[in-house]
């Protein structure tokens, strides 16, 4: 999988605790799905309907009422479902809140070697410097990355590694996820 598409998936919160629910075996129902992910129902909409709009879920055809229809991955979709199942499941509850916001697993894919900031933003193009220094700093308050500061350097620089449960979330997805499109 590109990057770009990687970020298209992970910019809507529940894109992959549905995703690694499906993978799951959770029937594809808004009310199983629902319960599995503990998401509100607008923002599980929202997730609903990107997945859809990117091609990696479809309405199960011929399958149930109309107002309560069943969905099914696409083949697109299974690749990614079992890329955030395994995400899902190196992560503890505790982590579902920093693993929804869109850019945590974007930049620990980015970090499966150590980068500097321009590194990791020339491998994520449409990441604002701002997003990105609120990514690192998250996922360094929740150690799940590691900053030093080369003070030999001019002006000093600073490497950031992931580690702990961002170094076993960023070995999962930067084996997956290429930066380079072919």
């Amino acid at each position: 999988m590109y990057i770009t598409s990687f970020v298209n998936i992970t910019s809507k919160a529940w894109a992959v605790p549905i995703l690694a629910s499906l993978h799951a075996g959770v029937a594809g129902r808004q009310a199983a799905l629902l319960a599995s992910t503990g998401a509100n129902r607008t923002a599980f909409a929202q997730s609903m309907d990107h997945l859809i709009k990117i091609g990696l879920l479809e309405r199960k055809p011929g399958y149930g009422h109309p107002l309560r229809p069943e969905f099914r991955l696409t083949q697109l979709g299974i690749e990614a479902a079992a890329l955030a199942d395994k995400v899902q499941r190196v992560s503890t509850e505790d982590d579902q809140r920093l693993l929804r916001k869109s850019w945590t697993l974007p930049v620990l894919t980015s970090l499966r070697e150590p980068c500097h900031f321009n590194e990791i933003k020339r491998n994520l193009q449409t990441i604002s410097d701002r997003a990105l220094s609120q990514s690192l700093k998250s996922m360094e308050v929740k150690e799940w990355i590691h900053r030093t500061v080369d003070e030999t350097a001019r002006p000093p620089r600073s490497l950031y590694s992931a580690v702990n449960i961002g170094g076993k979330i960023s070995k999962i997805t930067g084996a997956e996820i290429s930066f380079t499109q072919h």
